[in-house]
């Protein structure tokens, strides 16, 4: 649905660090890197949709960006990924039947305060 999102963050290194060791179980990379005011981009290497992050002293309003998985063990180990990358827990690996039956997520809050999500919607196990 989108070619590219790009944000600030306030603190470049962490930032980069935890998104690439939150986002590598869904196979996410960098694949280009500037500065730290031009940034960053992430995403899988032979993707067409990339996460931008760059350095800014500007606060925006936290985000909410979701990740596809493509099995719930991505889920789980992205969320494991992240928790050991600094992430905070915002909600464990589990089914969320309010959303859908098959809406399988974990989600963590990042560095700057960003609500990170991973989410599978195949049913089974």
């Amino acid at each position: 649905m989108f070619d590219h999102v790009k944000f600030g963050v306030s603190d470049y290194a962490a930032s980069k660090s935890f998104y690439l060791k939150a986002l590598a179980p869904l196979g996410v990379v960098a694949v280009s890197e500037g500065v730290p005011t031009y940034g960053i981009e992430l995403c899988p290497p032979e993707g067409k949709v990339s996460l931008c992050l760059f350095q800014t002293e500007e606060k925006p309003a936290h985000l909410h960006i979701a990740f596809v998985a493509e099995t719930r063990q991505q889920v789980d180990a992205f969320h494991r990924a992240a928790l050991e990358a600094g992430g905070k827990d915002n909600g464990e690996p589990g089914l969320r039947p309010k959303y859908h039956a098959n809406y399988y997520a974990a989600f963590i809050i990042d560095p700057d305060g960003h609500n990170i999500e991973a989410v599978c919607h195949a049913a089974g196990a």
